[in-house]
C-alpha cells in the first residue's frame, strides 16, 4: 500500500488534496494531510474517506522525520524556503519528493545524492512553473521532431479575476495568491533575449516595458518580462533561438498605474518608516517633493501619471485621510495593507488563469507564428483556478510516481514526455486544455 504525505493544506492545496483523496481511496492507498493548523487540514480533507488530517510544525525536526519516514511519496506545499528541510528528510529516509515551487540552489545541490539513492525530486510541477513547462515542451518537441527550427519563443501567464468578478475595480485585479509576492513582483533585473540581443530591464523601468496580448474569449491583456528568461534557453533546448521571453500577464492599464507606485518608492521593502498616527494621504505626501496644489496634482507633476493611472491610485484610497493603523513598517508593507483591503476576493468571486505560448518557427522553408492559449476559471465549489492549475498537475505526478511511471531520478522538472504527456492528457479530459491559433 502506497502512502502519500501532503505537507501544507492552504487554499492552493485544495484541488491537490481532493484529487489524491479520491485516488488513494480507489487504489486502497493511504493519504495523510499535515498542516500547522489542525482545523485547516481537517477542513481540506472533509468528506474524503480514509484520509488522515493532522497538525504539524515544520520546525519540529523529530516529528518531521517521523512523518517523512512513514511515507512513500512526500508533497510539500509549504513556502519555498522550507522545501530544503523536507528534501533533506526525504534524502535521509529515501522518499520521493514533489512540489510546485522553483528549484532553489540548495535543492539543486542535492541532485547527485538523490540520484545515488534512486529518488525522484520533482519540482516546478504546478502552474507557472509547471503547466507552462509541460505545454511548451510538448510543442517544442513536436516542432523539433518535424525538423523545424524555432526562431522565437515567448511565454506569458497571469492569475487574475474572471470578468464577472472584477466588479467596479479599475485595476481588474484581486489577490488570488500571496499578497506580499504581488507587491514585490519584478524587483531586481529582468533579462530576456530579443533579436539575438540580451535585454536587461531594471525594476524601475519594468512596468513600462509591456507588450499587448490577446487571449481568445477573454480579450486584451498586457505582459511585462518575468525574472531571468535566459535560464530557460538551456532548459528548453533552445540554444539557437533569437528571441526568448517569459512574462507575467495583467489587464491592460494595470502596469502604467503600478509603474507610478514604483516611481514613488512605495513598493520598497528594504527599510522601515514610522507611520504611527499617519493616514494614507500622509504616507503618500512623504514621498512627494514639496509643492503647491492638491495631492493629486502633486502626484501627477512628480510621476507623470495620466488620468487612467490616477483613477486607479485614487480608487485604492492612497490619497485619503484614512488611518494606516500600523506603527513601523516598510513602504511595501503599508501598501500591502491597503491593497489587502481593496483587492480582497468575495465568497462568490471566481478567479481566472490565463496563459499563452507564442512560437515562431521555420518548417519546410516556411515561417509560421503559432500560438497556444489557456484560460481556466475557478468554480463555485471553492476550487479556484489557481488551486486547480497548481494542484492537479502535482497530484497527477504523484499518482504517476506512486505507480512507478516516472523513471527519471534526481532533481528534475516536468520537461520530459513521460511526465508531461499523461498529465496534459488528463488535464485536457478535465477541461484544462490549450487552444491553438495562428497570428
Amino acid at each position: 500500500m502506497k502512502k502519500i504525505l501532503i505537507i501544507g493544506a492552504g487554499r492552493s492545496a485544495l484541488s491537490l488534496i481532493r484529487y489524491l483523496g479520491k485516488e488513494t481511496a480507489a487504489r486502497h492507498w493511504q493519504l495523510t494531510v499535515a498542516d500547522a493548523s489542525l482545523e485547516t487540514s481537517k477542513r481540506a480533507t472533509q468528506s474524503l474517506a480514509g484520509t488522515k488530517a493532522i497538525a504539524f510544525d515544520i520546525f519540529d525536526e523529530n516529528r518531521r522525520n517521523q512523518l517523512v519516514s512513514e511515507a512513500d511519496v512526500v508533497i510539500s506545499m509549504l513556502p519555498a524556503n522550507f522545501h530544503i528541510h523536507v528534501a533533506q528528510a526525504c534524502l535521509a529516509y529515501q522518499k520521493h519528493l514533489l512540489t510546485a515551487s522553483y528549484v532553489s540552489d540548495a535543492v539543486q545541490a542535492l541532485d547527485q545524492e538523490a540520484k545515488g539513492k534512486n529518488l525522484t525530486f520533482l519540482f516546478e510541477c504546478g502552474l507557472d512553473p509547471g503547466i507552462d513547462h509541460m505545454s511548451a515542451m510538448r510543442m517544442i518537441h513536436k516542432i523539433q521532431a518535424q525538423q523545424g527550427k524555432i526562431n522565437n519563443f515567448k511565454s506569458f501567464c497571469g492569475g487574475l479575476m474572471a470578468p464577472q468578478s472584477e466588479g467596479d475595480n479599475p485595476w481588474r485585479y484581486k489577490f488570488t495568491w500571496n499578497p506580499r509576492n504581488v507587491v514585490l513582483a519584478g524587483q531586481g533585473v529582468s533579462q530576456y533575449l530579443e533579436n539575438d540581443t540580451t535585454k536587461y530591464i531594471p525594476y524601475w523601468q519594468l512596468f513600462r516595458n509591456t507588450s499587448p496580448i490577446t487571449i481568445p474569449d477573454y480579450g486584451d491583456f498586457e505582459s511585462y518580462p518575468n525574472r531571468n528568461s535566459l535560464a530557460y534557453q538551456q532548459v528548453y533546448g533552445l540554444k539557437d533561438v533569437s528571441t526568448l521571453m517569459r512574462g507575467t500577464l495583467r489587464r491592460t492599464g494595470y502596469c502604467a498605474a503600478w509603474h507610478v507606485l514604483v516611481r514613488l518608492g512605495v513598493t520598497d521593502d528594504t527599510y522601515q518608516i514610522d507611520v504611527s498616527g499617519k493616514t494614507y494621504a500622509d504616507f503618500l505626501a512623504s514621498f512627494l517633493p514639496a509643492g503647491a496644489g492638491t495631492l493629486a496634482n502633486q502626484l501627477i507633476n512628480y510621476t507623470g501619471a495620466d488620468t487612467t493611472a490616477l483613477e486607479k491610485i485614487q480608487w485604492l484610497g492612497l490619497l485619503e485621510e484614512t488611518p494606516i493603523e500600523l506603527k513601523k513598517a516598510t513602504p511595501a508593507q503599508v501598501l500591502q495593507k491597503l491593497l489587502e483591503a481593496k483587492w480582497q476576493t468575495k465568497s462568490d468571486d471566481h478567479d481566472l488563469i490565463v496563459m499563452q505560448h507564442q512560437f515562431g518557427y521555420t518548417l519546410n522553408g516556411e515561417y509560421t507564428e503559432h500560438y497556444i492559449s489557456l484560460a481556466v476559471e475557478g468554480e463555485a465549489s471553492g476550487e479556484t483556478a489557481m488551486a486547480k492549475t497548481v494542484g492537479l498537475p502535482l497530484a497527477m505526478a504523484a499518482k504517476l510516481l506512486s505507480r512507478g511511471k516516472i523513471s527519471r531520478k534526481g532533481v528534475i522538472i516536468p520537461i520530459y514526455p513521460e511526465i508531461y504527456e499523461p498529465i496534459l492528457a488528463e488535464l485536457d479530459q478535465m477541461g484544462i486544455r490549450f487552444i491553438e491559433h495562428f497570428s
